[in-house]
C-alpha cells in the first residue's frame, strides 16, 4: 500500500546514516556537549545571521514546545495560539501539564486571525487594568506555527504585524518549525531564514519530520530569554548521547556557501513540497475538489464518504476532520524522501 498519511514515515537521509555509521565507534562526551553539536550549533548561527543565538538541540516537538514555554513563562502566564494550533490540539495537554493555561485565538486555515488577537488583546488589557492583573492567567507568549497545520503560511508582512502585536502588548512569539523546511523551501514563501529568526524570540528548525531519524533544534534569539540545560533535563528532552542530534544537524545544515537555501536540509524539503503540488495537481485533474491552498508539503481534498472506503484499499491518507454529513477532508502529506514515482504511482491508480 501507498503510504501518504503524513510526514515521519521514514528513517532518515541516507547522508544522515552513513555519517552516522562512520563515527559509530567513536567515544564522544554525552549531553549535547560534544564537537558535533557544537559545530551545528555554529553552523545554525551562521544561516541565521544570530551569532549570539542560544541553540538546543532537543530529542521531539512536544519537548520543545513544553521546555521552551515552561522557560519562558512563570507561574501565573499563559500562551496564546491559534484554536487549531498543536500545543492546542494535539500535544495531549502538554504545556497545561507543565502549569500553564493555552489561550485559543481565532484562526483562518490555520494562521491566527490578526484582528481577532488583537481584539482579544486589548479586551484582556482593559479587563486586567481594572480588577487587577493578579486575578488572570496572564498572556505572555504568542504561539505559531510555520507551517501551519493547515499547510498553509503566514507572510512577511504578517509576521510583522504579529511581531509589532507582540512588541505593543509585552509578548513574547515563538515559531514551532515541526515542518520549518516546508515552508521555507516553498515558492509561495517570501521570508528567509534570517528573517524569521530576526522576528522571534524563540523558534525550532524541525529534524523529525524533514530527514533526521529524530530531532528538534532550538534557536532563541532574545537575548534575555534562556533554555536551560537543566530543565531540558528535568523534562526528559535531553539526550545522553547527544551527538547522535549534533551530527544529524550538522549534516543537513551543512553548507559549502554559507546560504541556507545550499543546505542539505533545504534541498530536501524542496523535493517534498515539489512532490505535493505534482500530487495536487494531479487530484484535481482526477475530480477531487481542494478544501483549501496549500503551498507546502500538505494537501487537503474533500472526500465523498462513499469513495473512501475503496480510496483507503490503496492509499493511506489522514481522516483530517468532517466537512458535512456525506464527505470528509483528507489530507495527503508528501516527505523529504518522496519520489515522483510514488506520486505518479498513487495519481495512476485512483
Amino acid at each position: 500500500m501507498l503510504k501518504f498519511s503524513c510526514d515521519y514515515m521514514e528513517g532518515a537521509h541516507p547522508e544522515i546514516l552513513r555519517q552516522l555509521a562512520s563515527i559509530n565507534l567513536e567515544k564522544n562526551d554525552g549531553y549535547g556537549l560534544d564537537e558535533y553539536s557544537h559545530r551545528a550549533a555554529g553552523r545554525l548561527r551562521e544561516l541565521c545571521n544570530a551569532p549570539e543565538a542560544e541553540v538546543r538541540f532537543l530529542v521531539g516537538g512536544t519537548q520543545a514546545n513544553a521546555v521552551v514555554l515552561d522557560s519562558i513563562l512563570r507561574f501565573n502566564e499563559g500562551v496564546l495560539a491559534a484554536t487549531t494550533g498543536h500545543i492546542n490540539v494535539h500535544e495531549a495537554g502538554a504545556i497545561e501539564a507543565c502549569g500553564h493555561k493555552v489561550i485559543p485565538v481565532d484562526a483562518n486555515n490555520g494562521k491566527i486571525d490578526i484582528e481577532s488577537l488583537e481584539r482579544r488583546l486589548h479586551l484582556i488589557k482593559a479587563e486586567c487594568d481594572v480588577v487587577g492583573w493578579e486575578h488572570y492567567v496572564v498572556p505572555r507568549v504568542l504561539y505559531i506555527s510555520f507551517p501551519t497545520e493547515y499547510g498553509s503560511l503566514y507572510t512577511k508582512d504578517e509576521l510583522k504585524s504579529l511581531r509589532a502585536l507582540c512588541d505593543r502588548y509585552g509578548l513574547y512569539l515563538y515559531a514551532d518549525g515541526a515542518r520549518l523546511g516546508y515552508g521555507l523551501a516553498s515558492p509561495d514563501c517570501d521570508i528567509t531564514l534570517p528573517e524569521l529568526a530576526s522576528l522571534c524570540d524563540v523558534f525550532y528548525l524541525g529534524g523529525t519530520k524533514v530527514g533526521a531519524l529524530f530531532g528538534e533544534a532550538v534557536v532563541v534569539t532574545n537575548s534575555s530569554l534562556s533554555v536551560p540545560r537543566g530543565l531540558i533535563k528535568q523534562r526528559g528532552a535531553m539526550l545522553a548521547k547527544g551527538w547522535l542530534l549534533g551530527l544529524q544537524f550538522d549534516t543537513l545544515l551543512s553548507s559549502a556557501t554559507g546560504k541556507f537555501e545550499d543546505t542539505l536540509y533545504y534541498s530536501i524539503s524542496r523535493n517534498a513540497v515539489a512532490m505535493a503540488q505534482r500530487l495536487g495537481e494531479g487530484l484535481i485533474m482526477k475530480g477531487y475538489r481542494k478544501y483549501l491552498d496549500s503551498p507546502t508539503n500538505q494537501q487537503f481534498f474533500i472526500a465523498d464518504n462513499a469513495v473512501l472506503p475503496a480510496l483507503s484499499r490503496v492509499v493511506a491518507f489522514d481522516s483530517f476532520s468532517a466537512y458535512d454529513e456525506t464527505h470528509t477532508v483528507i489530507r495527503f502529506c508528501t516527505s523529504w524522501a518522496t519520489t515522483q514515482a510514488q506520486v505518479d504511482e498513487l495519481l495512476e491508480q485512483i
